[in-house]
């Protein structure tokens, strides 16, 4: 089953320059790891205000995703950047959306 992650942070105000180092570190990492690529987008107007980053990757299966997170978070390195994340960003939640049927082939071959 294919599935789209989407984390939505709201990062502190000022502290944009701050994630992008950190997300440049957790980049390398994931990258070491096989995680796909990931497109991040600030809002720009919406549900969420201009303090918003929204980060979507594009996994092949859930399982690809589990292995690689497990795989993620035993890197030693990883927990030291994960104290960094409270400093930066004021909340976060992620989702996990499959796509629907229809939108299936076209979602995942752009």
């Amino acid at each position: 089953m294919k599935v789209i992650e989407r984390n939505i942070r709201e990062v502190f105000p000022g502290k944009f320059e701050e994630l992008d180092i950190l997300d440049a570190k957790f980049t390398e990492i994931e990258s070491k790891l096989g995680f796909p690529p990931k497109k991040n987008y600030r809002c720009i107007a919406g549900t969420y205000d201009q303090n918003t980053v929204i980060l979507e990757r594009k996994w092949e299966s859930l399982a690809k995703m589990e292995e690689a997170f497990t795989e993620f978070l035993s890197v030693p390195e990883v927990k030291e950047l994960l104290r960094e994340i409270p400093k930066i960003v004021k909340s976060q939640k992620r989702e996990l959306y499959t796509p629907h049927a229809a939108s299936l082939i076209e979602i995942f071959n752009e």
